[in-house]
């Protein structure tokens, strides 16, 4: 039976008039909290530093199919260019604005009311549902989701599947689902010189000079080659600095920033171990310090993918792309509990933007689409088989007979 056509468009009106600025959840959870308790969840309201997080399960069996994501969202950015208040959703040509409203606010209401259908037909459906809630995404990401899964390992709670609510598609709702993501490995380097009056080099060592050749080897270096799955491994500048800003000073220091996007074809120990070899070779002092901002991961085509490209393909009819592009998500905290992760949400095209929109038609596409997939996964389709089977023995059966009967009179 579809979902009530403005049911996922009210529920995400609800959550898109909550003002979330991360790392704030605005109330948005007790909107989630509210109708999950009425289905039967158990809910748990984890709070760490200043972030609020929500872990809701239903059922203890095995297998558990997840929905995750975020309540808070981005900054709205000059209010005077939005064409309407970014916290009062409004639909204009067949479109609904507001701040979250593709990240990822329609996707948590899509995740609600989908849950809502699915149980009014599947009342004992197989496994377990649950929902991992942050308000800690889109800022720095250290009492969030990370948290939450750090909690749940401890206890031995793992996870079967799971579906991030990220915006993951392009042209069209459906036309991509996301099935990894790169890992994000950041460096801060100093290399160290001897400031001195330009006009006597000898009596300095321009650190600039001397990083030079290794910088330009960095930027030569093939890390990898990448996957199947995965582009090859990148390393770029994103700042680099020197000098007292005046013309006839060598500096003493260079400052630089770069990032490593890197798939599963490399490791974090053999990235820090292959730059930490070529500044070495170069022979000049130097200072670095790693940060690791997620680890890359991957699910191959398996269940979860089978399962969401089947639902995809039943209400869209439309062929849906494997995709690991864009930045990191919450799903790289998750994979260490979860085998299968796969993120997909509405269109991304207006995510961060000034006037954020989704198509209103997309929203209960959304949550037909994630009500499918449990379809898929919790309920047993064997014996939905045998039994449409049986039934249409059992049909024949009688039609035979009738038709004998008839044919004898």
């Amino acid at each position: 039976m579809p979902n009530d056509t403005q049911d996922t468009l009210t529920l995400a009106q609800q959550l898109i008039a909550c003002r979330s600025l991360t790392p704030s959840d605005g109330g948005c959870q007790e909107i989630l909290i509210s109708r999950l308790e009425k289905l039967g969840f158990h809910i748990e309201r984890m709070r760490f530093g200043d972030v609020d997080n929500l872990w809701a399960r239903r059922g203890n069996a095995a297998p558990v199919l997840c929905f995750a994501g975020h309540t808070d969202v981005v900054p709205t950015g000059p209010l005077e260019q939005w064409d309407s208040d970014p916290f009062t959703p409004a639909i204009r040509d067949g479109r609904l604005y507001g701040r979250g409203a593709a990240d990822m606010k329609s996707s948590l209401a899509a995740f609600i009311t989908a849950i809502e259908a699915f149980l009014a037909q599947h009342a004992h459906h197989q496994g377990s549902i649950a929902l991992l809630i942050t308000s800690d995404e889109e800022g720095i990401a250290i009492d969030g989701t990370v948290k939450v899964v750090e909690a749940l390992r401890a206890r031995g709670e793992l996870l079967d599947y799971c579906i991030v609510g990220e915006p993951t598609c392009t042209d069209k709702l459906g036309d991509t689902i996301k099935n990894g993501r790169r890992g994000s490995l950041s460096g801060n380097l100093t290399i160290k010189g001897i400031q001195g009056h330009i006009a006597y080099p000898h009596l300095a060592k321009n650190p600039i000079h001397l990083a030079a050749p290794a910088i330009a080897e960095l930027a030569q270096t093939e890390w990898d080659q990448g996957n199947d799955y995965f582009p090859p491994t990148t390393w770029h500048i994103s700042n680099i600095n020197a000098g007292t800003g005046a013309t006839n000073v060598i500096p003493g220091t260079l400052n630089l920033l770069f990032n490593f996007r890197f798939s599963t074809a490399s490791t974090v120990e053999s990235l820090k171990a292959r730059v930490h070899e070529i500044l070495d070779r170069h022979g000049f002092d130097y200072e670095l310090q790693w940060e690791l901002s997620g680890k890359p991961f991957l699910t191959p085509k398996g269940e979860l993918a089978d399962a969401m490209h089947d639902a995809i393909a039943q209400v869209i009819a439309i062929e849906p792309q494997l995709s690991t592009s864009g930045g990191t998500s919450d799903g790289r905290f998750i994979a260490d509990i979860c085998p299968q992760v796969i993120e997909f949400g509405p269109r991304n095209a207006t995510i961060h933007k000034l006037n954020e929109h989704v198509e209103v038609d997309d929203l209960e596409q959304l949550s037909r689409i994630y009500q499918l997939i449990m379809e898929n996964l919790l309920t047993d389709k064997t014996n939905k088989t045998e039994v449409i089977n049986s039934d249409a023995s059992s049909l024949l059966s009688k039609l035979k007979k009738y038709f004998l009967a008839t044919n004898r009179k």
